[in-house]
């Protein structure tokens, strides 16, 4: 069986879009899943600001993300012309080839500066796919999955922080990591993800630790 994760890669820079960041902030334990990792994280100065939008529904994303900023675990990045160039063709037109602009500036910056664009959503993904093949793409979940992330946590805080970005942040899975997902949180807990695909949840739930 190959690697868990597409982050084999130490060098690689990981741009990770709003997605990303909140499954990471509704783990409970980003700084700890952050500093495991062996890669440089940025995000481009449109994603804070994309985020910061919760805040009317009374989500605190934004202020875990300033502290990850603040702690010096991501950082701060912005356009330069080529990726303004790219973030333009991602932006105009219809809606069926477009996409937000955090998605899009994500996209665009990780071409420019060769890293890895971490998204969830597959419309953003499929466009990637068709428009630049070269592009490197991760998911949340390949950042959960990277070895020195479970070596820092441990198996069992692993699958709690696991549990929490499905539970809380509706993270995204897709289908090459379903299996991985399911067998680290049991299937009692599957079962109450609503992001997971219904053929990985089961009827029974055990929902005791959802809050915990």
């Amino acid at each position: 069986m190959g690697s868990l994760t597409c982050l084999t890669d130490p060098s690689a820079l990981l741009v990770a879009d709003a997605s990303a960041v909140i499954n990471l902030i509704a783990t409970g334990c980003a700084p700890a899943i952050v500093s495991a990792l062996p890669n440089r994280v940025v995000v481009v100065d449109v994603v804070p600001a994309e985020i910061d939008t919760g805040r009317r529904r009374g989500r605190q994303d934004s202020d875990r993300l300033n502290e990850l900023i603040a702690a010096g675990l991501v950082e701060i990045v912005r356009l330069g012309d080529v990726a303004a160039q790219h973030f333009e063709t991602l932006v105009v037109g219809p809606a069926v080839s477009t996409l937000d602009d955090g998605e899009a500036a994500t996209i665009a910056y990780a071409i420019e500066q060769g890293g890895i664009a971490v998204l969830d959503e597959r419309k953003a993904t499929r466009l990637c796919a068709e428009s630049f093949p070269g592009l490197r793409l991760g998911c949340t979940v390949d950042i959960l999955a990277h070895p020195g992330v479970e070596v820092s946590l441990g198996r069992e805080t692993l699958a709690t922080a696991v549990f929490k970005a499905l539970y809380h942040g509706r993270m995204r899975v897709f289908p090459h990591h379903v299996e991985w997902v399911v067998g680290l949180i049991g299937t009692d807990q599957a079962a109450v993800c609503v992001s997971l695909p219904k053929s990985a949840r089961q009827p029974q739930a055990n929902v005791s630790n959802i809050d915990g």
